[in-house]
């Protein structure tokens, strides 16, 4: 009998970036999701609002993410009702650590980035199917994450802005976009400031790779 590779046969997302800066975070995803050599679609979401402070990016089994985001965002907004205030970072990169390790037998097939701003603080957390956690300055998942480490370790500082970490954003994805079969179709771009978890529109991404990719 001919072996069956798991991988092969979910739909998955593959790049996804978030980097600290000087005051905020910011997150870089493509938008294509893969079933194997097929495409399954081309409009994947893989950045989401946990809540105002704090956001999350996916790689991995699209219905798995899916699947954990509507968890945690509910459970952030249960902890917001009884407590009267927003979970940190932290908090909720604890409680999906702890979410994953309960489900190791029967795990997640996920690569989550926990990334948020308060208090003049930015963070992102790494967490891999089995709830392993490490926080970091800069972070990347997925099959293109190798080409965007490659742009980033050259470009990013964390002492930057928001707004100077952007293009290193943009640069590190659109490598990945061009090396990786698996990434592709767009990209998606959020920041997470004093002002808030926002999600920029397509034209907004398609102005600012105008300026700083030349396409």
């Amino acid at each position: 009998m001919e072996a069956v590779s798991l991988e092969s046969k979910v739909l998955k997302g593959t790049t996804t970036i978030a980097l600290t800066c000087s005051d905020g975070v910011v997150f870089a995803t493509d938008k294509r999701a893969s079933y194997g050599g097929f495409i399954a679609s081309k409009r994947a979401r893989k950045s989401f609002n946990i809540n105002d402070n704090v956001g999350a990016t996916i790689a991995g089994s699209v219905g798995d993410a899916e699947s954990l985001m509507r968890l945690i965002q509910a459970e952030s907004r249960l902890y917001e009702m009884n407590n009267g205030e927003k979970m940190g970072t932290e908090s909720v990169s604890v409680l999906l650590a702890n979410i994953l390790q309960g489900n190791k037998i029967f795990p997640y097939l996920v690569q989550v980035i926990i990334g948020g701003y308060s208090k003049g603080e930015s963070r992102i957390f790494t967490l891999d199917p089995i709830g392993g956690l490490i926080e970091e300055k800069m972070a990347a998942t997925g099959s293109g994450s190798p080409m965007a480490y490659g742009v980033m370790e050259l470009e990013y500082k964390e002492d930057k802005t928001v707004e100077e970490n952007i293009p290193v954003a943009l640069k590190a994805l659109s490598a990945a976009l061009s090396r990786d079969s698996h990434s592709g179709d767009g990209m998606e771009l959020v920041t997470i400031t004093d002002a808030g978890f926002k999600k920029f529109s397509e034209k907004e991404v398609k102005d600012l790779s105008d300026k700083f990719l030349g396409k």
